[in-house]
């Protein structure tokens, strides 16, 4: 991380950067000669009172004084291209939100207030895609209203780590005594390489629908109202897989998944496999088949969620050559 310039170390950003992605290198160390630095890449938040405020790619914050800084300055943007397919974070975020849409919504400028009965934070949460319309406090204040008439904790759905994602707004929701309860990766990937994969293939049933079965092995869904079956049917093209288990017609099945195809891409998503039938390959055979469907009707690129502490699915996926594109996170209203 090169900071210098004629050799010597620099400051080179202002409180007018507020809001652009900086490198910074901070003194941590006692005093002369024993010092010792670290350096802080991400989002600068806010400027305030000598305190600086910089959000990483992991949507966590940290505040630097002033005082500390012995060099700084503006870098570019994360690139949206890594080595999965070319998004920007607006085209993925309008695509994941058509593969889980809610069973009622209502639009608060360009944010929008989504409730579906408590079934998923996705599906019950605002997702923030521009300026609410109002004062960032009045725009809060008619969030918290609207789930409170539907007996619902507020949740914002935010995002960090691409150009365009919110870093100020995470920053200022926490300033605000909101707190973050999860965080998620998003990743992409070219979807050939899933449906070329060696994997047997023949088990694995597909539909366009979900039956008793297939939702008995689908964690989240403790409740299957017809408000789960609105959701999870939702989206331009879905389809649902499930490797039957050892028992009756009736019994869970041994691994699930869904895919909602979407002009040139493919989302995955509900892939489970129960815990007798880990590691017998029944996740790859599912996103395989749900890949080379998805294939068939034109799409070309892939993502999917995993929650950042699911060693397990995060090692599957790189090594389908998924890589994280960016986070998201959901804030509650404290």
């Amino acid at each position: 991380m090169e900071f210098t310039a004629g050799g010597r170390l620099e400051v080179r950003i202002t409180p007018a950067d507020v809001g652009k992605r900086v490198s910074v290198r901070c003194l941590t160390g006692p005093g002369a000669g024993t010092e010792k630095f670290t350096d802080t890449v991400g989002v600068l938040t806010s400027w305030y009172e000598g305190v600086l405020l910089i959000t990483r790619r992991s949507g966590d914050s940290v505040r630097i004084p002033e005082s500390s800084l012995v060099a700084g300055k503006v870098v570019p943007s994360a690139p949206a291209r890594r080595r999965g397919p070319a998004a920007d974070f607006a085209e993925l975020a309008r695509v994941i939100a058509r593969s889980w849409q809610p069973v009622e919504s209502e639009r608060l400028g360009e944010w929008e207030l989504r409730a579906s009965s408590g079934f998923t934070r996705r599906a019950n949460s605002v997702l923030p895609l521009g300026d609410p319309g109002l004062p960032l406090d009045d725009a809060l204040e008619r969030v918290r209203e609207w789930y409170g008439r539907r007996s619902l904790p507020p949740y914002i759905q935010t995002s960090t780590g691409a150009a365009g994602t919110q870093e100020e707004l995470c920053a200022q929701l926490e300033a605000r005594g909101w707190l973050r309860e999860v965080s998620a990766e998003v990743r992409t990937g070219g979807l050939a390489p899933v449906g070329d994969l060696d994997a047997d293939v023949s088990a694995v049933r597909l539909a366009r629908s979900v039956d008793e079965a297939w939702l008995r092995r689908y964690q989240r869904s403790v409740s299957p109202g017809p408000h789960v079956l609105r959701v999870l049917e939702s989206g331009p093209s879905v389809w649902f897989a499930a490797v039957p288990g050892q028992g009756g017609p009736g019994d869970a099945p041994a691994a699930i998944g869904r895919c909602v195809v979407d002009g040139r891409w493919a989302g995955f998503m509900a892939v489970e496999v129960a815990p007798e039938a880990r590691r017998l390959g029944l996740a790859t055979a599912v996103m395989t088949a749900l890949a080379r469907r998805a294939l068939e009707e034109g799409a070309s690129a892939a993502w999917l969620q995993v929650e950042s502490d699911n060693e397990g699915a995060r090692a599957l996926y790189e090594g389908m050559g998924f890589t994280v594109h960016h986070r998201y996170h959901h804030f509650r209203s404290a």
